[in-house]
């Protein structure tokens, strides 16, 4: 299934491109806004109903302790940056579930999921 991304700055405009290499429609806010806040990434990915691949922890907050709106987030916590192993663990995530509304927290062998209401 192609899915819609926005991909967080601190994630890495390599993930980005690999993801839009196998067909994903793919926004890199470095792209998109430099610097952007963590607000406005997640208004956009909303707006544009993309699922957001992040490594920063603060959207945890931000969608469940003051319940911003979101159309998902996968947050990587795998110990390696290398954006081909990355993208491997993400390709798996995709074949197993919808990531749509929902909470992904990616980790190197084992992802958890958390339904956003």
């Amino acid at each position: 299934m192609k899915v819609k991304f926005l991909v967080d700055e601190c994630t890495g405009k390599r993930l980005s491109n690999l993801l839009n290499a196998e067909g994903h429609d793919t926004i890199f806010v470095g792209d998109w806004k430099p610097s952007a806040s963590d607000d406005e990434v997640l208004d956009k990915a909303n707006k544009e109903r993309r699922v957001l691949i992040t490594d920063d922890k603060d959207y945890g907050e931000l969608v469940f302790r003051l319940e911003k709106p979101s159309c998902g987030v996968i947050l990587i916590r795998s110990s390696t940056t290398n954006s081909a192993i990355r993208m491997h663990l993400l390709e798996t995530l995709l074949k197993s579930t919808d990531v749509y509304k929902k909470f992904i927290v990616l980790k190197d062998t084992v992802f958890k999921i958390r339904d956003i209401c």
